[in-house]
């Protein structure tokens, strides 16, 4: 038995969870998820990708709610002491809501951690790097 989603062997959770931390801090959860897994694509919306209408912020938090849950019939819960998932992920709560709100606006084109962004342009034949400076200061 696991004390964290994060440490919880052959879940999905746990493998959204490495994804995201060997991505990059830098990078978008919503955008770099496991291809094993079905994405979480986010709110409906007319034309609506295949995945999950859910958030990734919120499946974490509801994971993590729904883990220190103590109830009689479940064998174990996530400590009380223990901080906020967001927090142990070091996912910033207000930079995380400015680019949920703003995301659009903000970047046309690629997104992700500075490497990222360069790999990409380098195998797509770009000669420059769009949204470099708007992901290394939103996304950081």
């Amino acid at each position: 038995m696991a004390q964290t989603p994060e440490e919880s062997d052959y879940t999905s959770i746990q493998d959204r969870i490495q994804q995201l931390k060997t991505s990059s801090k830098a990078s978008s959860p919503q955008l770099d998820q496991p291809t094993h897994l079905t994405p979480f694509i986010g709110n409906h919306r007319e034309d609506m990708p295949k995945g999950l209408a859910f958030d990734f912020k919120d499946y974490l938090q509801l994971i993590d709610w729904t883990g220190r849950a103590i109830l009689e019939n479940k064998r174990g819960h996530i400590p009380s002491d223990c901080p906020p998932i967001l927090q142990r992920l070091e996912i910033d709560a207000k930079q995380w809501l400015y680019l949920t709100q703003h995301f659009e606006s903000k970047f046309k084109g690629l997104v992700g951690t500075v490497n990222s962004l360069k790999k990409a342009c380098k195998k797509l034949g770009y000669h420059r790097t769009p949204n470099l400076t708007a992901c290394q200061q939103l996304l950081m």
